[in-house]
C-alpha cells in the first residue's frame, strides 16, 4: 500500500503543485488509515468496506482528532480512492458513499491592538538577535504571510521602494502583498545592524537567519513567538498563526473589503476568509445602530 501512497502523492505533487507540508500531512494520513486497514485484517484496498473507513474515522474520533483534521483525514481518503479508481487499481471506490464530518467553524486566538503592541515591544533591541527578532514580528504582522513563507522569503522577493513583496504560498501560487511602513524600516534596519552577523560563510538569499547562519526555519519562529507572548504577558496559547489571524481580523475591523484580505492572504476560496477571520460582535452591532433606518438612533 506504501507505494500506492507513493504514486498518489507523485499526481497530486505534479497535477497540483501539491506544497510539500500538505503533502507529509496527506502521506501521514494515508499511513495511518492503511495501517488501520492492515491491523483489521485487509491487506488489500479491494477488500476494503464503507464499513471499514467508517471504523477507522470513529476510530480517530475517540483519539480527541478535531472536526477539521478529521475532515482532512476523509478528504485525503477521498482522493487516494478516486485516484486509484480511475488508475483502474481499485474495483470500487466505497469511500464516496461516506460523507465529510460537520466542520465546527471554531475560531483560533486573535490579539487584540494592546496584546499586539506589547507583543512587538518584546525583544530586546540592544542585541542583534532582539533586532532580528523585532524585525520578524512586525514582518509577520504587515503582511499576515504563513509561517513557512516567512521562513523563506528572499531578499529578492522584497521591494522596498514600492513595499511590496512576492510570495510563493500552497500550491506554488504567487501573490503580491503590500508591507507597510513599520515593518520596511525594521527589516532595513535589521538588514543594515544585525543580519551580516548571523553570516557564517558565503551568501544567503533568505531574509531571516538563523543564529546558525542558516535560513531560520519554522520551529524558532515558533519557539520565538511563544517566548515573546510570555514575556509580554500574554496569557493566549498563540502560535505564528495568531499573527496572521490577527493580521486579517484587524484589517477587516477596520472596513477592509473580504476579497482583498483573500487576496492578500492568499486564499484560493473566499469561503476559507470567511472561517479564517471574524468580525467582532460589538462592530457589528455599532454599524446596525449607524446605519439601519428603524435602529433606534434617531
Amino acid at each position: 500500500m506504501e507505494q500506492l501512497i507513493d504514486n498518489f502523492l507523485d499526481h497530486l505533487t505534479v497535477e497540483r503543485g501539491l506544497a510539500t507540508n500538505t503533502r507529509l500531512a496527506y502521506r501521514a494520513d494515508l499511513a495511518q488509515f492503511t495501517g488501520f486497514l492492515q491491523q483489521h485484517g485487509v491487506r488489500q484496498l479491494n477488500n476494503a468496506k464503507r464499513q471499514h473507513i467508517a471504523d477507522y474515522l470513529l476510530h480517530r474520533r475517540k483519539t480527541d482528532l478535531s472536526p477539521r483534521s478529521l475532515a482532512r483525514h476523509l478528504a485525503a481518503i477521498h482522493m487516494f480512492c478516486r485516484f486509484l479508481a480511475r488508475v483502474k487499481l481499485l474495483a470500487t471506490d466505497v469511500s464516496q458513499t461516506i460523507d465529510s464530518p460537520k466542520l465546527w467553524r471554531t475560531l483560533p486566538p486573535v490579539l487584540d491592538y494592546e496584546e499586539v503592541s506589547r507583543l512587538l515591544a518584546a525583544p530586546n533591541l540592544d542585541t542583534k538577535l532582539g533586532l532580528r527578532d523585532k524585525a520578524m514580528l512586525e514582518f509577520m504582522y504587515a503582511t499576515g504571510l504563513r509561517v513557512s513563507e516567512v521562513a523563506n522569503i528572499k531578499l529578492s522577493d522584497i521591494n522596498f521602494e514600492a513595499g511590496f513583496l512576492r510570495s510563493v504560498g500552497k500550491g506554488q501560487k504567487e501573490r503580491i502583498v503590500p508591507i507597510g511602513k513599520q515593518a520596511i524600516e525594521w527589516v532595513q534596519r535589521y538588514l543594515r545592524e544585525a543580519r551580516s552577523s548571523f553570516l557564517k560563510a558565503g551568501k544567503l538569499g533568505e531574509v531571516f537567519l538563523s543564529t546558525r547562519g542558516r535560513p531560520i526555519s519554522r520551529k524558532t519562529i515558533w519557539v520565538h513567538i511563544k517566548k515573546y507572548a510570555r514575556a509580554a504577558g500574554i496569557t493566549k496559547t498563540i502560535t505564528p498563526h495568531t499573527l496572521r489571524h490577527s493580521f486579517a481580523t484587524h484589517l477587516l475591523d477596520n472596513g477592509a473589503d473580504l476579497r482583498v484580505i483573500q487576496e492578500m492572504l492568499g486564499h484560493a476560496d473566499i469561503s476559507t476568509t470567511q472561517i479564517y477571520t471574524h468580525v467582532d460582535q460589538g462592530r457589528v452591532k455599532q454599524t446596525h445602530y449607524r446605519f439601519h433606518p428603524r435602529s433606534g438612533r434617531r
